[in-house]
């Protein structure tokens, strides 16, 4: 340390010492800090490249705005971003939680022993793929398929919002639990959810059990279907 900068040094903390005295000479006995700003982490902090923008007009662009996307820690773990697929004007669009193993290895929704039956339920509506539009809350897939946590919801939600509202489907079926709820806005279980039609925006949304649900309970299939049903009724005009 050089000889001047010593002695800055030393005579701001003669100042500050000062400044303490006459403070307890007033009566403080204790100095209390201001909070400070806290500095911006670049791991923390949203890219602003990321965030949607109200410009986009079509899917396409939405989705591109994602490609670099890091804006929570799933993108560090993830192999790709699972937009959705569909039709980009589809009647009726189904939304579930989060992209599974093999959804995040071939990055599209849907694929594995779930989208099989999820694709047979379809066809039994006389729908297929390309005639609706699947997407998730989350773009990318949680760690060992765990719920997904707030800042996760925070940061696919807009995303979300503006599918939807680049759609402007005539319906909405939430896939299981955490869709549903997560759409809603409620803590209510799926099984007092399901079978009734609530609201999204203005859109009517059918919640209903998720297909990796009924793979493990097949009685829940006949529910499912008194559901799909429903829709099915609401896209016929009935």
């Amino acid at each position: 340390m050089s000889d001047k900068l010593y002695h800055e040094c030393h005579e701001v903390i003669s100042q500050g010492r000062a400044i303490l005295e006459d403070l307890q000479q007033w009566g403080f006995e204790t100095v209390v800090a201001l909070p400070t700003e806290e500095p911006i982490s670049t791991v923390a902090q949203p890219h602003v490249d990321c965030l949607p923008s109200s410009s986009s007009k079509t899917l396409v662009e939405l989705e591109a705005g994602l490609e670099d996307c890091r804006l929570c820690p799933l993108c560090e773990q993830c192999k790709n971003i699972v937009f959705g697929a569909g039709h980009p004007q589809a009647r009726l669009v189904l939304v579930g939680e989060a992209p599974g193993r093999e959804e995040d290895e071939k990055g599209y929704p849907f694929v594995g022993e779930a989208g099989k039956l999820l694709d047979k339920i379809l066809l039994a509506m006389h729908l297929s793929r390309d005639e609706v539009y699947i997407c998730n809350v989350l773009k990318c897939r949680p760690p060992n398929n765990r719920d997904p946590q707030p800042d996760e919801i925070a940061a696919c939600e807009p995303f979300l919002k503006q599918q939807l509202a680049l759609i402007q489907p005539e319906l909405i079926i939430t896939l299981g639990r955490f869709a549903a709820q997560e759409l809603l806005k409620t803590k209510e279980p799926i099984g007092k959810l399901r079978g009734h039609w609530h609201e999204y925006e203005g859109i009517p949304l059918m919640p209903t059990f998720h297909p990796a649900y009924l793979l493990r309970n097949p009685s829940g299939k006949r529910p499912v279907w008194e559901d799909m049903k429903q829709v099915m009724q609401r896209l016929s005009g009935q």
